[in-house]
């Protein structure tokens, strides 16, 4: 398990030390925001790999996202403690009118062991839900 920790803040680590590259007008960014202590990564696109976890950039239209998203559940729902276990959860989400040029932000969440996610335009609007299509401490 600590393995698989280590290896996660290696890529975040990684991921930080290189820039962001710029948007492309002629796309959409999608970026992706959780609280401090989760981790929220893209993983892949239109159900093809992509390459970098820190973001989503995508042609005009619809498509799906598909983001790994790890939190700390505990006993009682309280985090970090002795007995708490890291619960990795796969997120799809499924957007039919991406406009280029334009920001979007996924975000997710945990409260205890329910996970929700959400895209959003650049005005903070709820676009769509994101559906979680498995959780488990792997």
């Amino acid at each position: 398990m600590r393995h698989l920790l280590v290896a996660a803040a290696s890529l975040m680590l990684g991921a930080c030390a290189a820039p962001l590259p710029q948007p492309d007008p002629r796309q959409a960014w999608v970026e992706l925001y959780t609280p401090a202590v989760n981790l929220l990564m893209a993983d892949r696109l239109d159900r093809k790999y992509w390459p970098d976890g820190r973001y989503f950039q995508v042609s005009p239209g619809a498509h799906e996202l598909e983001a790994r998203f790890q939190f700390e559940a505990g006993r009682g729902g309280i985090g970090m403690d002795r007995d708490s276990t890291r619960i990795t959860c796969d997120i799809r989400v499924r957007y039919d009118d991406f406009a280029a040029g334009q920001r979007y932000r996924l975000e997710a969440d945990s409260m205890g062991l329910t996970v929700r996610a959400w895209l959003y335009d650049s005005q903070r609007n709820p676009l769509v839900e994101g559906e979680v299509t498995r959780c488990g401490p792997f």
